[in-house]
């Protein structure tokens, strides 16, 4: 049975050089009752992808020629691609691999040799989460002077605009959205990484300090809950100290 009851299937493009993951992907993503598209030259990821407007790509890492974190990259600069998710299968199983591909703005990771079940329901949880929070989520957000438009995918600050990476985007926006509300490292693995806790917590500590720097005179909007995660402040903590 399918797993998805809108009258349009789900589309889904996979990028592998390996002939016999595409065929099996390809089978058992149709079986599921997705249209799947597959293409063993990644030279052809981009070009095709604008024209077949996926919902979601399922990426190999190590490709010749282009890789897949260069593919990713582009899908993320595309103005028509950049808010696809994106799955990256790879046989790079080190943390630090993990890690560079989530920075670059994957919201999974699968390691080879992989279960097809695994990856059908990463599949069905991205686009399930990306279908809840298209409905659900504020298109514009605004804390003091700092305005995110989840639309338009830009941040600004004072007025100026401000250069986040998907990861850091999503975290932002997390951390705006539940506003005033504690959330745990652990949560936020979760729920901007989509990953359970494989990956160690610093890695979240790592990246809310770079948002802090992006943030400027505006850092101390995002407060650390010691030893318990991160929240975002209802007012300044600079103005509340002035109280």
């Amino acid at each position: 049975m399918p797993d998805h009851t809108a009258s349009a299937p789900k589309k889904i493009l996979v990028i592998d050089d390996e002939t016999d993951v595409t065929e099996l992907l390809a089978y058992t993503l149709k079986a599921k009752g997705y249209a799947v598209e597959t293409l063993n030259d990644p030279n052809r990821g981009i070009g095709f992808a604008r024209t077949f407007l996926p919902d979601l790509v399922v990426l190999d890492v190590m490709m010749p020629d282009l890789n897949g974190i260069q593919i990713c990259r582009m899908l993320r600069a595309d103005p028509k691609l950049k808010k696809v998710p994106v799955i990256f299968l790879t046989a790079k199983a080190e943390e630090s691999d993990r890690i560079q591909g989530l920075e670059t703005g994957a919201d999974d990771y699968l390691c080879k040799p992989f279960s097809t079940k695994e990856l059908v329901l990463r599949i069905q949880t991205i686009l399930r989460r990306v279908g809840d929070g298209a409905a659900e989520s504020p298109k514009l957000i605004t804390a003091g002077p700092i305005v995110l438009d989840a639309e338009r995918h830009a941040v600004t600050v004072n007025g100026s605009p401000i250069e986040l990476t998907a990861i850091e985007f999503k975290l932002l926006r997390l951390l705006m959205e539940r506003r005033g509300r504690v959330q745990t490292r652990e949560h936020l693995l979760i729920n901007v990484w989509n990953y359970e806790t494989e990956i160690e917590t610093r890695t979240v500590d790592t990246h809310v300090r770079r948002l802090r720097d992006k943030l400027g005179s505006e850092a101390d909007w995002i407060e650390t809950i010691r030893g318990v995660g991160y929240r975002f402040a209802e007012r300044r903590a600079s103005e509340s100290a002035n109280t």
